[in-house]
């Protein structure tokens, strides 16, 4: 007498394990996933040992990537968790970090480093809307850090209203070609922020940076590094 094999249920249990990937469901699932096609395999046409041992490796992989998804969980848990330590520690300290804004009140100091020795500089200063409100232009700069002291008036004369501004610097030799240009910020850490799992430092209560950009800190009263 022949037994009929369980065609409909073995197909549509193979197909669906056919269809996913470890990645795209739990451990749990794909091990019931597994137990049901053993269950209801064809008798007569059972599951092969190559497949098998495949599929007992991808739940081995399975498990090892969610070992390594905890791990790499707690790991960022406790950077984080660095960082913000290193940042509350840095309330009220002097810092100079990347990055290309200066918030303006009577004046402002805008800082950039050149890596040689400039015999022109170039500082356009923008608004928060990206208009173009001012422009300098510096004879003979020296390579290294420089500041140069915004008197927070526009290319007209007018006084510009206070708040934050973005600037570029950029600079050229003596025969014209580019020179390279870092900017920077200086001020007083004032506040800190935490958004998206990044933290940022408030400098003097108005420039967002992050604590990967600072590149100097000084203790204000002492005037220590």
């Amino acid at each position: 007498m022949e037994i009929p094999g369980i065609d409909i249920n073995t197909s549509q249990v193979q197909t669906n394990s056919k269809k996913l990937s470890p990645s795209d469901i739990s451990q749990d699932e794909f091990l019931t996933l597994l137990i049901t096609q053993l269950r209801f395999q064809d008798p007569l046409n059972p599951i092969n040992n190559a497949e098998f041992t495949s599929q007992l490796a991808q739940l081995s992989s399975l498990e090892k990537l969610n070992n390594i998804d905890s791990q790499l969980r707690d790991l960022l848990i406790y950077q984080n968790s660095l960082q913000n330590t290193l940042a509350v520690s840095l309330m009220g300290r002097e810092v100079e970090a990347l990055g290309d804004e200066v918030y303006l009140k009577d004046q402002a100091e805008i800082s950039y480093t050149l890596s040689q020795n400039a015999s022109v500089v170039k500082i356009s200063i923008y608004d928060l809307n990206g208009k173009l409100v001012r422009e300098i232009e510096l004879k003979g700069q020296p390579s290294g850090n420089n500041t140069y002291v915004w008197d927070g008036k526009s290319s007209t004369g007018e006084k510009l209203p206070e708040g934050r501004y973005v600037f570029t610097v950029s600079a050229f030799d003596a025969q014209g070609q580019a020179i390279d240009v870092t900017t920077t910020i200086k001020g007083i850490i004032t506040g800190i922020t935490f958004e998206d799992n990044i933290t940022y430092l408030i400098i003097d209560d108005a420039i967002r940076v992050q604590l990967g950009d600072i590149k100097t800190i000084k203790t204000v009263n002492e005037g220590g590094v």
